[in-house]
């Protein structure tokens, strides 16, 4: 079972929005320029067993064994791309940091069906319908007009029986606009209320947040067969 999508924009709160700050648009391009500049892997993605714990729970969480074409911004140096891409006929990977990109490129180089950009998000949205679309770590750097229309282009990009997964760190820091609850109480909102989306799994720990949507309600079992 799908939903049809609403052809009107996600509404306004009424409370009035962040503006674009310091962790926005083109200082955010720099600030993870700085970051990856200095380091290939800020965030320990490689090295930190809380990281590749979280990476095996997220692609875990996947309801589809495989996916025809799928979309990451924010793909930082490539670590959850390079286990992505074993699930996938297509990968698009994008960030806006063109160390960060550099960095992905050499992690991924090997893989001839995975693309890597130096774009940005909601406003470089790349064209086409994707069947996964991964939001992770990203929400909390957006202000809230990019949080909006990076959740409508993603509806409108996913196809009727896709996937899309996001995963986001709970804790306060210092570059976030909001928390990690946040992004993803935000998403709710537009995901059931506006999209009429179903979300089919949420993995909550003290530490970070998962949660899959897609238009399509039905569970794996059902999916597969195994039950009506």
């Amino acid at each position: 079972m799908t939903a049809r999508k609403p052809s009107q924009p996600l509404a306004q709160s009424g409370a009035p929005e962040r503006a674009p700050s310091t962790a926005s648009s083109a200082t955010l391009a720099d600030h993870f320029e700085t970051l990856f500049s200095q380091d290939p892997d800020p965030w320990g993605y490689r090295t930190r067993w809380y990281e590749r714990r979280k990476r095996a729970q997220l692609l875990a969480s996947l309801p589809s064994e495989r996916y025809a074409n799928a979309f990451e911004p924010a793909c930082a140096n490539g670590e959850l791309s390079a286990e992505l891409a074993a699930r996938c006929d297509r990968l698009l990977c994008t960030d806006v940091s063109a160390a960060a990109v550099a960095h992905a490129r050499d992690r991924l180089a090997a893989l001839t069906h995975v693309a890597v950009q130096n774009t940005s998000i909601p406003a470089a949205w790349p064209d086409g319908r994707f069947d996964l679309i991964v939001l992770s770590e990203i929400g909390y750097y957006l202000d809230d007009r990019a949080l909006r229309d990076t959740i409508e282009r993603a509806a409108a990009s996913l196809t009727d029986g896709g996937t899309l997964i996001a995963s986001h760190w709970r804790h306060p820091e210092g570059d976030y606009l909001r928390s990690g609850d946040e992004v993803h109480r935000l998403m709710a909102t537009a995901f059931q209320e506006h999209f009429a989306w179903s979300r089919l799994l949420r993995h909550e720990e003290e530490d970070f947040l998962v949660e899959v949507w897609s238009p399509d309600c039905r569970s794996v079992a059902r999916r597969e067969g195994l039950r009506p």
